[in-house]
């Protein structure tokens, strides 16, 4: 089964409404919200690195109630621990049985503030929930439930006391991007309604949770060039070939930007991927992923300056006008 044409112009206005909506709390960051929607619909999840204050917790809240479900928020600090994070099981007395009490990663949207202060071995919790959508505890797997999104957060300026994320942690995230601060005209207008603490709770669903997954699904049927397969592959391929690289994408990031791919393709209307689409996500799928040689970082290298110019030595295929 192939989206049709009809199904991606339904698409596109559902994907608009969710937008709209979530504007209401996070006013002038439209594109954000768009990655942070695909991420969900491709379901995968997002780091946000930014400085305190700029809505990111604005953001996960305006997101649960936007779509009507759960939210939680984890706080990182260096003696959380991994029950903390999965939940424990616990020894009930009066019916003489074991019992799991979930922990806060069982909800819609799970804000983890902060992670890069929790340690290693805290963290590591998150590997299979994120990978899997499912914890194991006592060797008793529990379901996370969908739509399942995590959208964690580190603070780029203050380092002290945190941890740098293992590069197995990273490649979970489909997406890295930051919220940045608004516009002149948005912080005035952000300014005149100061006294509402919390917009996101003013906020209306606009679809359930159930109706979310079958977005998620009707995404996956998007259909894909093979010619575009190539292009991402050849994009992949080349990261690691790069002379400023000791760690190119890794198959899990080629594979999550086919994924978001097809998911962007239908917020924009289209129901086939175009080479444009992969060029538009390849720096906050694959920004993150990669990890420089260390000389090269020392001259100035980053990653996205090694995005650009693979994109530029990349031959794009001809885009077809459809599918």
């Amino acid at each position: 089964m192939t989206m049709t044409p009809e199904q991606a112009t339904w698409f596109q206005s559902t994907f608009q409404r969710l937008v709209e909506n979530i504007d209401k709390a996070l006013q002038g960051k439209p594109e954000v919200v768009s990655l942070v929607l695909s991420a969900m619909l491709a379901e995968g999840h997002v780091l946000l690195e930014d400085a305190p204050g700029t809505g990111k917790t604005s953001l996960a809240k305006a997101l649960a109630a936007t779509v009507q479900g759960t939210s939680s928020r984890i706080q990182f600090t260096p003696d959380l621990l991994p029950s903390d994070v999965t939940g424990v099981t616990i020894y009930d007395q009066q019916a003489h049985k074991f019992e799991f009490h979930k922990g806060p990663i069982f909800a819609s949207i799970v804000l983890a503030d902060e992670i890069n202060r929790a340690s290693p071995k805290t963290q590591s919790a998150l590997l299979e929930v994120m990978e899997e959508s499912r914890v194991t505890v006592d060797g008793v797997t529990h379901e996370a439930g969908r739509p399942f999104l995590v959208i964690a957060t580190q603070n780029p300026v203050e380092q002290a006391g945190t941890y740098k994320l293992p590069e197995a942690q990273l490649d979970r995230f489909l997406v890295k991007t930051s919220v940045g601060y608004p516009s002149l005209a948005v912080t005035e207008s952000i300014l005149a309604g100061a006294a509402q603490r919390n917009p996101a709770a003013a906020l209306s669903a606009v679809i359930t949770t159930s109706a979310v997954a079958d977005m998620a699904d009707l995404a996956a049927t998007v259909h894909v060039e093979s010619a575009v397969l190539r292009y991402a592959a050849e994009l992949t391929e080349a990261t690691r070939r790069d002379s400023a690289i000791k760690l190119g994408v890794s198959v899990r990031g080629a594979i999550a930007m086919i994924r978001i791919a097809k998911v962007w393709a239908a917020a924009h209307g289209r129901h086939y991927v175009l080479p444009d689409d992969i060029k538009a996500l390849a720096r906050p799928v694959w920004q993150h992923r990669l990890m420089l040689d260390a000389e090269a970082e020392f001259a100035g290298t980053t990653a996205d300056s090694v995005i650009a110019r693979v994109l530029d030595e990349v031959a794009a295929p001809q885009a077809r006008a459809s599918a």
